[in-house]
């Protein structure tokens, strides 16, 4: 059952209500949400669940209707993010596990991590026990496999993904593995998912050949109930009546996983095809269905292979499909991270004369564009703290170089945004990322209401800009402007009147159990904002292909057109280039530019040099890496 507690609880009479749950001895959780806090209850209780309604603290008692308590959506409203090592499962970033079916050899599988690194792996799949239809088939190499594994984890910094086919297998494979694998034919192999419920490292449960989603979901009923929450379901297909692929992928089971239970979940498009050819249109469509990530099968040498190498793919394939999926994730609200380990390395570490640990700044609050952008970005596990300004944004960053913010500078729709570049001017910091943020606006209300009946809307100006055509079709609204998405939507909970709506993103209306009205409002479902990441000295190290600069020339002819030309003879591309005011100058112009390459690289000394002379004021506001760009 789930007990909603009033706000008004005591500790003592929390500690009074718990003491007598334990009684009972039921599986105790406590969940702190924005408006209120509830207990999950599980276990078998005596007492009819009003009695303890009775209790002094307690709002209601609602009992849960799913044979799976603990893994419930009723239980546990928010969607879990699983860590392994640096890698959050179930976050905005998405997370890909690649690497052999079975580990067959130190050199190979060494050259595999290798490969499925660079090309944006985050985790790496490779099997020491093999549970083989036939007894004759390679089993994998045991110990010996997963001393290679460890090696792959020392040098490449990936995160291990192995199976465990027994319980007796446990206390080897907690010494080398950071995430356990249950296989399909194992889905239902109760004593092994106790034993990993107790291990407490986190679970990789794959579905089985011929069970339900509830059957599935249930066996992961069985490893929460040991105490492990870290687990992550894996969809790989079901057996069916069709034969032309191994499997029949269920990419159904990903939007009604996510509606049933809070757990992460991934697709392995190798195993639910067995065809090589069929892997990445089906990698694809598991993103686009929602899933959290993907398991893939990439061998060196698949005609080599030891098993499954008809369904593996080569290197250049699988750089193909991440590529695919960088563009293709903004557009469902994730994010395909090709430095994702390299951040975590460097948030890991004191920095700046204090030796802090990295604090990231963002302006607004818990579920605006801004919070969402760090969390692609860095995901959640590093410090964020809201400010009301972006100016305060930079001053802090300037004065503590432990601290990193993230601005918005432009919208697909809108332009630029002013200010920013105005305080990229001012402060002396740099430009060490980028992410582009897809901004899909909601009409978000209370559940009764009707979009005929609205006579208000509160939103901050851009917004409304961006969805302009929207309310050209409602002329006699009000439009009023909030300094954020969630206090609009704030503002409309508190009045309390079913007349009144606001524009935000999903994350607000959940976070105030709040109705969408009409989604993606959006004049053009093509509305991304462009968000740079500040630091007062270079954070990240690794290869930079975009420069941006602000600079101002002579009042001659040409002048503008003689720093143009240094780029077009050398055939680099200048991807944006606007003119400001310069505010010490009246009717004088600074001229801001975005070029892929990098101009401190070495190589372009000279081209930088060049800049420099043909220019009366030059600033060069950073090197970085280009994030995933707007789909055209």
């Amino acid at each position: 059952m789930i007990l909603v507690l009033e706000k008004t609880i005591t500790p003592e009479q929390k500690e009074r209500l718990n003491q007598e749950l334990r009684k009972e001895n039921c599986i105790i959780k406590e969940i702190i949400g924005v408006e209120e806090t509830i207990l999950g209850v599980v276990g078998k209780i005596s007492r009819d669940i009003r009695y303890y309604e009775t209790f002094p603290g307690v709002s209601k008692a609602i009992p849960i209707s799913k044979p799976y308590k603990l893994v419930s959506r009723e239980l546990h409203r928010d969607a879990s993010v699983v860590m392994v090592r640096d890698v959050a499962v179930g976050g905005d970033r998405l997370v890909v596990i690649a690497g052999p079916c079975g580990v067959e050899d130190r050199t190979r599988t060494l050259d595999i991590a290798r490969a499925v690194r660079k090309h944006g792996a985050v985790l790496f799949r490779g099997g020491a026990f093999k549970p083989r239809t036939s007894p004759y088939s390679f089993q994998g190499l045991g110990e010996e496999g997963l001393k290679i594994l460890a090696e792959v984890r020392e040098e490449t910094g990936l995160g291990i993904v192995t199976e465990i086919v027994a319980p007796s297998q446990a206390d080897l494979l907690v010494k080398y593995v950071d995430l356990l694998q249950i296989g399909a034919r194992n889905m239902q192999n109760f004593e092994l998912l106790k034993t990993v419920g107790r291990l407490g490292k986190p679970v990789l449960l794959k579905r089985g050949l011929a069970n339900t989603i509830e059957e599935w979901l249930m066996a992961a009923e069985y490893i929460l109930s040991e105490g492990n929450e870290q687990v992550i379901l894996c969809e790989r297909g079901i057996r069916t009546f069709e034969t032309y692929t191994r499997n029949t992928l269920d990419l159904t089971a990903v939007p009604i996983v996510k509606k049933l239970t809070h757990l992460p979940i991934i697709i392995d498009p190798s195993h639910a095809t067995g065809i090589r050819e069929k892997v990445c249109p089906m990698a694809r469509a598991g993103v686009a269905a929602g899933a959290d990530g993907l398991i893939i099968e990439v061998h060196t040498e698949p005609e080599k292979a030891l098993s499954d190498g008809p369904q593996s793919l080569y290197p250049d394939q699988f750089e193909q499909l991440m590529r695919d999926l960088y563009v293709i994730a903004p557009v469902v609200g994730k994010q395909v991270d090709f430095r994702y380990l390299e951040k975590a390395e460097a948030l890991r570490k004191p920095i700046g004369k204090a030796q802090s640990p990295a604090k990231i700044l963002y302006h607004g609050v818990p579920g605006t564009s801004g919070h969402k952008a760090c969390a692609q970005y860095f995901g959640t596990q590093t410090p964020m703290e809201s400010f009301t300004s972006y100016r305060n944004i930079f001053q802090q960053v300037m004065e503590d170089s432990a601290c990193l913010g993230v601005a918005p500078v432009e919208n697909s729709l809108t332009g630029s945004i002013h200010e920013n570049y105005d305080l990229l001017l001012e402060y002396d910091v740099k430009i060490v990322g980028e992410i582009a943020l897809r901004i899909v606006h909601n009409l978000i209300g209370f559940p009764d209401a009707k979009i005929e009946g609205l006579n208000k809307v509160y939103s901050h100006p851009l917004v409304f800009e961006q969805c302009r055509e929207f309310f050209n079709q409602h002329p006699s609204w009000d439009l009023i402007a909030v300094k954020d998405t969630v206090a609009g939507v704030l503002r409309v909970k508190e009045n309390n009147d079913p007349k009144e709506a606001a524009i935000a993103n999903q994350e607000a209306a959940e976070l105030f159990h709040m109705s969408i009205l009409k989604k993606g409002i959006e004049t053009t479902p093509r509305n991304f904002t462009r968000f740079v990441v500040i630091a007062r000295e270079d954070f990240f190290t690794g290869p930079k292909d975009k420069t941006s600069v602000i600079y101002s020339v002579s009042d001659n002819p040409g002048a503008l057109h003689e720093t143009l030309k240094i780029f077009a003879e050398k055939q680099i591309n200048i991807v944006k280039l606007e003119s400001r005011p310069d505010p010490n100058k009246p009717w004088q112009y600074l001229f801001y530019m975005d070029l892929e390459m990098d101009l401190e690289n070495e190589n372009n000394l000279d081209i930088l040099e060049t800049l420099k002379n043909k220019t009366e004021f030059f600033k060069l506001l950073g090197n970085y890496q280009k994030g995933p760009q707007a789909i055209t």
